[in-house]
């Protein structure tokens, strides 16, 4: 079990880390999961005087998960690579790069998809 572990939901996930901002913590990065049926974990891990806290999302992979790069900008980097490597989508991305950030166009399967679905183009 991750220690300094907060449940968090998709509605108050952009506030949840607006307070981390607030008091001071620092973005680390996140770690993403297919936990299966059609679901992830997504831990935002945060650092403060050399103390890790984490924020756990369980989310649905098929609807959007709201961006947190307009609180931390290079959330933006994560975020690209959550969509390229697991068919997630972001609402509100500061710099979306439909799926392209790390993948070629020749990438037909989700790499890290427990089920390898195909890979759709990101509208």
């Amino acid at each position: 079990m991750i220690e300094n572990q907060k449940a968090i939901t998709l509605e108050g996930l952009v506030g949840e880390v607006s307070k981390m901002k607030s008091d001071g913590q620092r973005l680390v990065t996140f770690s993403c999961t297919d936990i299966g049926e059609g679901k992830v974990d997504i831990i935002y891990h945060f650092d403060k005087n050399e103390v890790l806290t984490n924020l756990r999302l369980t989310a649905d992979m098929d609807k959007p998960v709201p961006s947190v790069s307009s609180v931390y900008f290079a959330a933006l980097l994560i975020e690209n690579e959550l969509q390229d490597q697991f068919g997630l989508s972001f609402e509100g991305l500061v710099l979306d790069f439909g799926r392209k950030l790390y993948l070629d166009d020749e990438v037909t399967i989700i790499p890290m998809c427990n089920n390898t679905k195909a890979m759709t183009p990101k509208k």
